[in-house]
């Protein structure tokens, strides 16, 4: 693996190690309760919604202390964090409407299953909005996640990691936080072997959600990118190709398979002139100002 300068040998394993312990007190903090629940039921959620409550404010120190004096010279803690309004709306909307393009089949489908009139009803909102597990998936989970594997771990990483390396470095920690899954998997009396498929593959679909996170933040220098990104694919869920397989008409599954195909597609040639880091008055972090 390459580092930007021979010099920042040192500096590279202590911000992978600052980004190992970080993870590991992140995954602690869900397990402090030892709640006989699981992580679906209320009194859990609330309880866990403490704990990353207060890794909000743990999160950042790691941050801090992890970076040398020159680059908290160059910037403020808040702009390393990803907290500033310069570009803010710009990071609101172009993140929200690509990813909207990646999940094109997805969203068709849902449009002919009648689900977008179901999003025009505010009592379709209203309803959701009263349970935790809609606070948990669509606010919580993306606002505390994304702060502290993103906003916290990826300054610490382009101290000496070039952009394009870190992008694939940071989500490991993302995706490795996810196998406490395993733990409670288990309790559910599932077995070893299918905890480990499913485990596995949400090790997959994190780490590669977590890299599309990571470009999103550092192509934009705003934490509320990634943030966005992270509360619609929540909302979506994995996109569920075999689906189209269960429309008789033949023309709709050619035509849905094709839209599934098309937005990848767009997904992957839209993504980099949408994301040039001038729409979002970022020199920050993608021209590695911080080596």
């Amino acid at each position: 693996m390459e580092t930007a300068n021979p010099d920042t040998d040192f500096h590279c394993i202590s911000a992978i190690l600052s980004c190992l312990a970080l993870s590991a007190v992140y995954v602690a903090s869900l397990y402090v309760w030892n709640s006989p629940n699981i992580s679906d039921h209320p009194s859990t959620i609330k309880r866990r919604f403490i704990s990353v409550f207060i890794m909000s404010y743990i999160s950042p120190t790691f941050m801090y202390f992890g970076m040398n004096e020159t680059n908290l010279q160059k910037a403020t803690i808040w702009e390393l964090l990803g907290l500033r309004w310069s570009g803010l709306l710009q990071a609101i909307v172009i993140p929200w409407i690509l990813t909207m393009i990646l999940f094109l089949g997805p969203l068709c489908m849902q449009g002919l299953n009648g689900l977008w009139r179901l999003y025009t009803e505010p009592m379709y909102w209203l309803g959701n909005a009263k349970t935790l597990k809609w606070w948990r998936n669509q606010v919580v989970a993306p606002l505390s996640e994304e702060w502290t594997f993103r906003a916290c771990m990826l300054p610490l990483l382009l101290q000496c990691f070039a952009p394009t390396t870190v992008i694939f470095i940071c989500p490991l920690f993302f995706g490795l936080a996810h196998f406490h899954h395993i733990m409670e998997r288990r309790k559910l009396g599932i077995q070893l072997k299918h905890v480990l498929v499913m485990s596995c593959f949400q090790f997959a679909q994190t780490t590669i959600f977590g890299a599309y996170a990571a470009f999103l933040f550092i192509k934009t220098g705003h934490l509320v990118a990634p943030v966005v990104a992270h509360s619609f694919c929540n909302h979506m869920g994995v996109p569920n190709v075999m689906e189209i397989a269960t429309y008789k008409d033949p023309f709709k599954r050619v035509g849905l398979f094709s839209l599934f195909v098309f937005g990848l597609l767009a997904w992957c040639f839209l993504l980099t002139p949408l994301t040039n880091p001038t729409f979002f008055n970022n020199n920050l972090f993608w021209h590695k100002q911080l080596l």
